[in-house]
């Protein structure tokens, strides 16, 4: 037998309530009366209370009904052979009175329930005088003892199912105030979100875009300058466009997150050559040993990777100005990808306040989201080293 939600399964509560109300009466016979017809009416009213008792939640004012007239029917009937019941025989009525409280059936099914139930006790009132002489099996106090707390049964069923619509009421505020709140937190976020969009166009936007323009600017006067300095003005003007774009994807992300498509396409490993070449153009030296196919790498893992890469050649330039970077991507044998960045001592001195600090933390959060790990710190020869380690698994597996 398995429980829901702390309670029994309803055929469990209904083998426990004929348990506890039907055979109490059995158990009392005996003491009472042990003639055979005493015990006729009482298994036949128990058989019909036992019935009457489980169809009780679908039809509570019928259930009432025939169980109060199968008693006096049994009553009456014992009374008239000269045999009594057990006093407790008043229990299953009690029941049903008390669910026809608590199944709240309407006002004009109780009305009718009543007045049925009071008609067949003036009915079997009047047979069991026309059917006893002698006044010791006639109804009389100890019937009217066994019926006055009746209603009480009914009030508490009332009660009961009173109380249950308060709590289902409670319940249902409950979950109204919660999903107020849940979209009120997530108008917040939206609303927020929102500003900081429109914050950072009205900041990195506008200067990204002067800085866009003024190499080019310089591209179409690019006879007047020096050959380094037109390659200069190319890696820069291209990572601009570059940084437009990718900041459009982003403002839209903010302002929409089911808008979140990227206009530009998510760069992969096949773009790592056009990074180094960025890198290099701008005066940097870096090498590139990679052992696997960029189409056998999820698509994810290929984004974690460049952006890896990305930010540790842009924190190479900061802090460290010249030196030689070493990028190895490669395929280990238990599953995982590795991507090694280490650059040299700088041969020039790093800007003062380089960076925000925030470079590193991007870049571990980028990898934990994909189950990975990134380690970062200085080498033993005054350069600095970045590995990340993911897990792989190969896509043409």
């Amino acid at each position: 037998m398995r429980a829901r939600d702390g309670r029994l399964p309803g055929w469990g509560a209904d083998a426990g309530l004929v348990v506890l109300t039907f055979v109490p009466a059995l158990l009392s016979q005996p003491y009472v009366d042990t003639s055979g017809p005493a015990w006729v009416s009482l298994m036949a009213y128990e058989t019909v209370g036992v019935v009457v008792l489980l169809l009780r939640r679908r039809m509570p004012a019928t259930a009432f009904v025939v169980g109060f007239g199968a008693l006096l029917a049994a009553l009456v009937g014992s009374a008239g052979e000269g045999a009594k019941l057990s006093p407790l025989v008043f229990l299953p009525p009690a029941v049903l009175l008390y669910n026809l409280g608590h199944h709240g059936v309407s006002r004009r099914r109780t009305m009718s329930a009543v007045l049925g139930v009071s008609v067949l006790s003036a009915a079997g009132l009047w047979l069991n005088r026309m059917t006893t002489d002698s006044g010791d099996f006639r109804g009389g106090l100890d019937v009217l003892a066994a019926l006055a707390p009746m209603p009480l049964a009914w009030v508490m069923g009332f009660a009961a199912r009173t109380r249950q619509k308060l709590l289902a009421a409670a319940e249902r505020q409950a979950a109204d105030a919660r999903r107020a709140q849940a979209l009120e937190a997530t108008q917040a976020t939206q609303r927020e979100r929102t500003r900081i969009a429109g914050e950072m166009h009205d900041v990195v936007a506008h200067s990204l875009t002067l800085l866009v323009v003024h190499a080019e600017t310089l591209r179409a006067r690019g006879g007047e300058l020096p050959a380094w300095a037109r390659a200069q003005i190319d890696g820069l003007a291209a990572a601009g466009r570059q940084s437009s774009g990718e900041l459009r994807d982003l403002l839209r992300m903010l302002r929409d997150p089911a808008d979140a498509v990227p206009l530009q396409p998510v760069p992969d490993l096949g773009e790592l050559d056009a990074l180094l070449a960025g890198h290099r153009a701008a005066g940097g030296t870096v090498e590139l040993t990679m052992d696997v196919a960029s189409q056998s790498v999820p698509g994810p893992v290929q984004s974690a990777v460049y952006r890896v890469v990305q930010e540790a050649l842009v924190n190479a330039r900061r802090h460290a100005p010249g030196a030689p970077v070493q990028v190895t991507v490669y395929g280990k044998g238990d599953g995982e990808l590795r991507c090694e960045i280490v650059n040299g001592r700088g041969v020039r001195r790093a800007a003062a306040g380089a960076g925000i600090g925030l470079g590193l933390v991007s870049m571990e959060e980028r990898i934990s989201a994909l189950g990975g790990e990134l380690t970062a710190g200085p080498t033993g020869d005054g350069g600095f080293r970045v590995a990340a380690t993911m897990p792989w698994e190969r896509a043409d597996a």
